[in-house]
């Protein structure tokens, strides 16, 4: 091989080193891009996780936030419903003395009002409506008479009945003053009493007596033929009382 061929080759060769050189450092310079791109890639994939994981914590801690605060507000929920319990129970306290004292207001009106209105009572087997001051006032009557005090008892009745002239006592007051009457010696007025309540209410269970008083205050006044029509009469008006029995044995001895 000549010198011109040897330096051609070697020429070649160079330059095919040359080549291939530049080829391997194209291929170094492409291998570095991608391995860039990828780095860069996974820094994005990374920055885009941090990013996600700062938002997720975020998220977190404002749902922390919220759940305190919910758990706060459901604190001061629980307390005030405690409060109004502690006031419902003591609305309950206050009311239920209300209402007590209210029933005593009332009852207390009711006893009052009581003492005012007519009731129902009871005299001699009849009943009828009298008014309290009325029932008092004759119960007192006859309390005093059953003391034996006949002239308080006397004043008494008579008082009562010119009050209550028309009163359920009056058959019953009649009688008790003709009584009194009869027990001071005042024959006459007492024979006009028990003459009154017969012929005001001759089927009062107090009439039969009332006519054997009539006898009675008749034979003290010494009218004999009087006392025997009395118990004449008593005898065929009341046939089946026990009056009617004592009056057919004093008949006997006043003939």
């Amino acid at each position: 091989m000549t010198l011109k061929n040897f330096r051609t080759s070697l020429g070649a060769m160079a330059c095919a080193l040359a080549c291939a050189m530049a080829f391997n450092a194209h291929a170094a310079l492409f291998e570095d891009d991608d391995a860039r791109k990828a780095i860069l890639e996974l820094r994005q994939r990374l920055d885009a996780s941090a990013s996600e994981l700062r938002k997720s914590g975020d998220e977190t801690a404002q749902l922390r936030r919220s759940l305190l605060e919910l758990s706060s507000q459901i604190d001061q929920l629980r307390s005030e419903l405690a409060r109004m319990r502690g006031q419902d129970e003591q609305f309950g306290r206050e009311l239920a003395e209300v209402q007590r004292m209210q029933k005593d207001l009332s009852q207390g009106v009711n006893d009052r009002l009581s003492r005012f209105e007519p009731s129902k009572v009871s005299v001699d087997g009849r009943e009828f409506v009298a008014d309290p001051a009325e029932k008092q006032e004759f119960d007192a009557a006859l309390a005093v008479l059953r003391k034996g005090e006949f002239a308080p008892a006397q004043t008494a009745f008579t008082n009562f009945l010119k009050r209550y002239p028309q009163s359920g006592y009056k058959a019953p007051a009649l009688f008790w003053l003709g009584n009194a009457q009869y027990a001071l010696r005042n024959y006459r007025d007492a024979l006009v009493n028990f003459r009154a309540l017969v012929a005001a209410d001759p089927e009062h269970v107090r009439a039969p007596e009332a006519v054997l008083a009539v006898a009675n205050c008749q034979v003290e006044l010494k009218d004999i033929k009087g006392a025997q029509k009395t118990l004449a009469d008593l005898i065929k008006a009341y046939p089946q009382s026990e009056a009617a029995s004592v009056a057919k044995e004093r008949l006997i001895r006043l003939k």
